[in-house]
């Protein structure tokens, strides 16, 4: 069959999913059309709520009930309309002709069953294959995605796997059936860059040795320029451009394209000049171990999440730790902010050791550390107002409640937002307006130390930028000293001063990130490095600092 018999694997045309009661526009998507060919694999980007989650949903049929409906359009996979199937003959078609890998497989994947049994389900649903039969068909599967020893990680919990072993574990779920179609949306966003490079890996290969048709949701990139054969863009649930990688990346034709390009961070540090401010922040010789071996328990599991991390943090100044899942950087940072307990070591802050202080000596320097937390949707209390979130913590250090609110007032101009939506609550903000809340709650407790975990990792490409903008526009109005925990090696490019490396709880590397980007000594830094999805392109249009993208 030439190129110009193939017939695609996947035709959506004239698509409208309509948002029931409304909302800040009728249609959640309008007018969708988009292809995907065998063997082609098709990225769709935008910002969050352009419709792209809505738009793989559709072709599920995985729209919540109630909250979203198909008002007009065609969906076909492999020619058979899909739009027009009920309930029971889709479930027949999901596994079987398409399948779909979420974002957070450890919300996909049932916490109580074994990750084999999760896989062979599959098979016992769509297949007669007896238990001898689905078992090899599971092993043969996860050893297709790379799995390590599957005959053990067969009878293994979601929960004793790292995030990219889970990530595995959902695509060889969805490609246990050779299905035509396989939907990614956001597969690689919460994983490191080295894991991230292995998932994208895979992808590739199971679509070219299946010959699979692959639709891939992301905001990221560099995962675009990687993988991608087209591009579809689209922007408040309309498609506002689509073509080949190279006509998309290269020449794009939209400002909406343009600016989405330009918000990704460069890989390409800029040369800031040394910070000279007094140190507020010293670890030395900073251990944290989990697990013991007793007289009951001689052969007890032991992890050294930490050990012997030794740097500072003077005011004014961004540190940035990077380095995989796993490598300690969270654990380095709840730590120092004493979420957990340090085994050994000092933690001096403004010249005091914190590490072993007692709850009630620790109570007043509790507020002089402050955190912004990876996800923003999990982070405020939806319960109470943004407000109520904002004064609580000056309130409870003895501000009086008409301080507070002048100080919460104050703060939300601050991070670009209106004073009057601190009456609102959580759920009626954007994941990047509730990410600037998050920040204004942090600085309303006057910190001296203001720690990042991942803050903007689950944020578009555009949202991201203005994030980054606003830490380093915070940390230069108030003095702070920053902790930046990051995965993502262009975001540590273009905000931190200097960078420590992680690997199995060591600090393998340090310095000025100008110096480590150019010229890293340790080889797993080299290795960090070269896994960097998209590195040509993230060069070609970085121009060394965070792009300016409009505000919220």
């Amino acid at each position: 069959m030439t190129a110009l018999d193939k017939k695609p694997v996947l035709e959506v045309t004239n698509l409208t999913v309509a948002i029931a009661g409304g909302g800040d526009r009728a249609n959640a998507i309008e007018g969708v059309t988009l292809s995907v060919m065998p063997g082609e694999i098709v990225c769709v980007v935008g910002e969050s709520g352009s419709g792209k989650s809505v738009t793989s949903q559709a072709v599920m049929a995985l729209l919540p009930k109630g909250q979203l409906s198909i008002v007009s359009g065609s969906i076909k996979l492999e020619g058979d309309e899909l739009t027009t199937k009920s309930q029971a003959q889709m479930r027949a078609v999901r596994g079987m002709r398409a399948a779909m890998v979420f974002q957070e497989p450890m919300t996909a994947l049932n916490p109580v069953e074994r990750c084999g049994d999760q896989i062979e389900e599959v098979l016992e649903i769509h297949t007669d294959l007896d238990a001898k039969g689905r078992r090899a068909r599971v092993l043969d599967v996860m050893r297709s995605v790379h799995l390590p020893d599957p005959e053990q990680m067969i009878d293994a919990y979601p929960h004793q796997l790292s995030g990219g072993q889970r990530q595995r574990v959902m695509i060889a779920m969805a490609l246990v059936l050779d299905p035509a179609l396989l939907i990614a949306d956001e597969p690689t966003t919460a994983l490191d860059v080295t894991t991230q490079a292995q998932i994208l890996k895979l992808v590739r290969e199971m679509q070219v040795r299946r010959n699979t048709g692959v639709l891939f949701i992301t905001h990221d990139f560099g995962v675009v320029s990687e993988i991608a054969d087209r591009v579809v863009v689209m922007q408040k649930g309309r498609i506002v451009e689509q073509g080949t990688k190279a006509e998309i990346l290269g020449a794009p034709r939209e400002a909406y394209t343009r600016m989405l390009i330009g918000a990704v961070p460069s890989l390409v540090p800029p040369d800031r000049a040394p910070v000279a401010g007094a140190v507020t922040l010293e670890t030395v010789k900073l251990n944290k171990t989990y697990g013991a071996r007793t007289l009951f328990k001689p052969a007890g599991r032991v992890v050294k999440a930490a050990s012997d991390v030794s740097f500072q943090i003077r005011r004014g100044e961004t540190l940035g730790i990077v380095g995989e899942s796993g490598s300690g950087k969270s654990t380095v940072a709840r730590c120092i902010a004493r979420l957990v307990d340090p085994t050994s070591g000092r933690i001096d802050l403004d010249g005091v050791d914190i590490a072993r202080m007692s709850e009630r000596k620790l109570r007043p320097f509790r507020k002089n550390v402050q955190i912004v937390f990876q996800d923003p949707y999990r982070s405020l209390n939806p319960r109470r107002n943004v407000g109520q979130s904002i004064i609580e913590g000056p309130m409870n250090f003895g501000l009086s409640l008409d301080e507070a609110m002048t100080r919460a007032r104050d703060l939300m101009g601050l991070v670009g937002l209106s004073p009057d939506a601190l009456d609102r609550f959580p759920h009626q903000f954007s994941g990047g307006q509730r990410q600037r809340i998050a920040i204004a709650r942090a600085l309303a407790m006057e910190p001296v130390l203001l720690i990042g975990d991942e803050p903007v990792s689950a944020l578009d490409v555009s949202v991201q930028a203005q994030v980054l903008q606003l830490l380093d526009a915070v940390r230069k109005k108030f003095d702070l000293a920053v902790l930046f925990i990051t995965h993502d090696l262009r975001v540590a490019a273009q905000i931190c001063d200097r960078i420590a490396v992680m690997q199995r709880g060591v600090v393998v590397e340090t310095g000025r990130t100008v110096d480590v980007f150019a010229n890293p000594q340790h080889e797993y830094t080299r290795a960090l490095f070269s896994a960097a999805p998209g590195q040509g392109f993230g060069n070609r249009i970085g121009a060394g600092e965070v792009q300016k993208v409009p505000a919220l």
